[in-house]
């Protein structure tokens, strides 16, 4: 869809013919934003950002007018002759057109859980909260020891043991954090759904809350955030825990330890939610702050441009098909993009891959020498490497994945356009 209707001179004739009978749309949501229009089918979680006068020309055929009435009509508002044959196909890819063939899109069913979500995020919730987290600085202050520390980690002797036990328990509180977004996107309506991605080389849930462009910008911060505030909720809660545990003697037991370990780990994720760079919670609370559209995209063809600019070769995109509040967030951003992918690979180079290399020395050694090291410690050490690897294994296998993908979907591109 072009930033605005394409123009042409008055009397200019352009496109094939256009019927002469109204259009039938699927049910199209509007949603103004400043100098812009979202508009998109809920049933189906696709939108696009159009220009006021797009929209509004797009709203008189949703009302009944032919194309001939609603081009006349944007002649007389806007002095411009448009080319509505071309607006149409545009409304025809975007799938807002409704075949003769194609029965009427049924009413949405209910969204589930979403009274549960009104529940959760309602003022007695918000109290609730609040209560928590007074409760929780409470116990630090009066006993700073409960205060996160990377010491809480070891709670046991056994790496491995360390390792499966704080991987599993992660998973139910990071299946916690995306239903949280879940539950406050589907107090006001939106459906929601799950799955496993990659930020780089980390393993990642992903929510993906369909029809949150549709709402206002007000109601969107909260299903924004709703996953950090649950994480604090959660490091609240567990440092509570130690503290109830909390032997006389300042000693805590295995419940305890074991609660301030995961606390410790609850810290390090919302360290990484600052990360933003990764398209983070946080990057979507900038974007939306900044009344940004696609930002990631456009800084990624910001850069690629830039890059053939170094190499003496044409820009790959057009500047003009960026939105210009993408734009101009996109030089600064870039900056922080690329210095966030920089330190990224520098951690695994320098970091995680050395550290593997060693673990995995160790192992061999360990298994040349079998005689001299229990079973145990075999196993330790194994167990071990294959969590410490795993992740950025399973990482690679699903970058080659979405490449393949992508290399598909350019390959039917370029089978279905014309020679």
């Amino acid at each position: 869809m072009p930033d605005r209707p394409a123009a042409v001179e008055p009397g200019e004739v352009r496109g094939p013919d256009v019927p002469e009978q109204p259009l039938a749309f699927h049910p199209l949501t509007f949603l103004p934003e400043g100098e812009d229009v979202t508009v998109g089918r809920l049933d189906e979680g696709e939108f696009v950002v159009l220009p006021a006068d797009g929209a509004a020309l797009l709203r008189r055929l949703v009302d009944g007018q032919t194309c001939a009435q609603a081009a006349q009509w944007y002649q007389e508002t806007f002095g411009e002759t448009v080319d509505i044959a071309d607006f149409v196909a545009d409304l025809g890819e975007l799938g807002f057109l409704r075949g003769a063939d194609e029965p009427d899109t049924p009413p949405p069913a209910p969204v589930r859980w979403s009274r549960l979500g009104r529940a959760i995020f309602s003022p007695v919730g918000a109290v609730a909260y609040l209560a928590l987290i007074a409760g929780w600085l409470a116990a630090m202050v009066r006993t700073p020891a409960l205060a996160p520390s990377y010491h809480h980690l070891f709670f046991t002797h056994y790496m491995s043991v360390l390792m499966v036990s704080m991987y599993l328990s992660q998973m139910p509180l990071v299946l916690l954090h995306e239903a949280a977004h879940a539950l406050a996107g589907r107090r006001l309506g939106l459906r929601s759904r799950l799955s496993v991605g990659r930020r780089l080389y980390y393993l990642v849930f992903l929510t993906a809350l369909d029809g949150l462009v549709a709402v206002p910008r007000r109601k969107r911060f909260l299903p924004i955030l709703a996953g950090i505030l649950t994480d604090i909720a959660v490091l609240a809660g567990l440092t509570l825990l130690a503290a109830v545990t909390r032997r006389g003697d300042g000693s805590l037991p295995l419940v305890g330890a074991f609660a301030l370990a995961l606390a410790y780990l609850t810290v390090l994720r919302l360290l990484w939610q600052c990360w933003f760079f990764l398209q983070t919670d946080v990057y979507y609370l900038v974007v939306t702050v900044l009344g940004c559209v696609d930002l990631q995209t456009t800084t990624r063809q910001l850069l690629a441009n830039r890059w053939c600019m170094l190499l003496g070769r044409p820009a790959r995109f057009d500047p003009q098909a960026w939105h210009p509040r993408d734009r101009a967030v996109a030089r600064w951003y870039a900056v922080l993009m690329v210095a966030g992918y920089a330190f990224c690979l520098g951690t695994l180079v320098f970091g995680l891959l050395p550290s593997a290399v060693r673990v995995f020395a160790t192992v061999l050694a360990r298994l040349s020498e079998h005689g001299s090291h229990s079973a145990a410690g075999l196993t330790d050490s194994v167990l071990f490497l294959l969590l410490s690897v795993g992740e950025v294994v399973v990482a690679g296998g699903l970058f080659l994945r979405e490449r393949r993908n992508r290399r598909a979907v350019r390959a039917a591109a370029t089978a279905s356009s014309p020679s």
